[in-house]
């Protein structure tokens, strides 16, 4: 595809096997997109009235949604990144008078769609958190799918006679559902062997080791092709809850969350004071431990001020942008120099070009640590 670039692309239902050749000659394009929620990717082929793909491949079930499983690799100076693990979710024929502008394309997700495909009614009595995440996520071994489950901070003790936690939903908007009580996330990552993924159960936690610096305006090092930045003075607030003095029960305390993740440091030296003030009454209802998670999660849920967008060439950067990662910036200046998270990143790969778009966070300007990782 590119010297220095090899692109891997297997397909078939439960256990891909690689795309014969006909499918690789009408390979058009691959975005592959990469959240903090879940991951998607969207795949084009040229047809024609007489190709494969459309006269038997097709009307075979070659690309039939949810049946249909895709792996896309892509091997960067030697190195194997395994970019999606997901299946079909949806395809597309766009059919054209001009000869050879006539498209297949297929879209789909990562591997938890599997997850969410079923609705359940499952008890979990005297259970706790996660028992229920490791018992769900067994039954998706067989895709691959590896569970690392972070056990919550505060844990929650359900008494019998008071009733137990039944799911009602399928097997991923439960796990998001608890997720989100616990102030943790839940997400599938494909890799890091082709054919398996990891699903990460647990606090919002970065890879603490910085990617290759993204440099900007700096003449010959400079190893992207945009980069933005943005301070939004709205994006923090201080929320404010109120719970109910334990021993009677019934006066109101008020207590002030700060716009604090104790799970990631703070990057900026001067951070962004919360412009907002919100009041949340739901807590009074709550028993000491659900509350006292809940305000937990309240702490590592909060948002960003500083934002970047911006796009690379990686052959020219040298590897792939990996998300929920951190990476370094340089060049753009005191206030917005220095380490970030990586939020999302798009792959976008066609014959002859490999690129992609990304975009970081931070909670405040100017950078906390003298140099980055150049």
């Amino acid at each position: 595809m590119l010297e220095g670039v090899h692109l891997t692309l297997m397909i078939g239902p439960a256990v891909p096997v690689p795309a014969p050749r006909v499918v690789m000659d009408a390979l058009r394009s691959i975005s592959v997109t990469s959240g903090k929620d879940r991951s998607g990717f969207q795949i084009t082929f040229a047809v024609g009235r007489d190709s494969p793909l459309l006269k038997a491949m097709l009307p075979a079930g070659y690309f039939d949604p949810i049946t249909t499983r895709v792996l896309i690799i892509a091997t960067v100076n030697g190195f194997p990144h395994v970019l999606m693990d997901g299946l079909v979710t949806q395809q597309e024929l766009a059919p054209s008078n001009e000869p050879g502008q006539s498209t297949l394309s297929i879209t789909g997700e990562d591997l938890s769609l599997a997850m969410d495909l079923v609705e359940m009614v499952i008890p979990y009595p005297q259970m706790p958190v996660i028992a229920r995440i490791n018992l769900i996520l067994a039954k998706y071994a067989v895709l691959g799918v590896v569970p690392v489950v972070i056990p919550t901070i505060i844990p929650i003790a359900e008494v019998v006679t008071h009733g137990f936690e039944t799911q009602t939903t399928t097997d991923r908007a439960f796990i998001k559902t608890l997720a989100r009580s616990a102030g943790y996330v839940f997400y599938v990552e494909p890799g890091p062997a082709p054919g398996t993924s990891i699903a990460y159960f647990g606090p919002d936690i970065r890879v603490p080791i910085p990617q290759p610096a993204l440099n900007v305006d700096m003449d010959a090092a400079t190893n992207v092709e945009s980069l933005s930045f943005s301070l939004d003075g709205l994006a923090k607030k201080l929320t404010v809850v109120t719970i109910l003095e334990p021993g009677t029960g019934t006066i109101p305390i008020p207590v002030p969350i700060p716009n604090l993740n104790i799970f990631r440091p703070p990057m900026g030296l001067r951070p962004t004071a919360p412009a907002r003030i919100e009041f949340n009454s739901d807590f009074a209802k709550l028993t000491p431990d659900k509350a006292a998670s809940k305000i937990l999660g309240l702490l590592m849920s909060n948002g960003d001020a500083v934002s970047a967008s911006g796009s690379l060439d990686v052959l020219r950067y040298g590897r792939p942008l990996r998300s929920r990662a951190m990476v370094g910036v340089r060049g753009a200046g005191l206030a917005y120099d220095g380490l970030y998270y990586v939020d999302s990143v798009t792959h976008k790969i066609k014959p002859g070009e490999y690129k992609q778009s990304f975009t970081l966070g931070r909670d405040g300007l100017i950078s906390n640590t003298p140099k980055v990782v150049p």
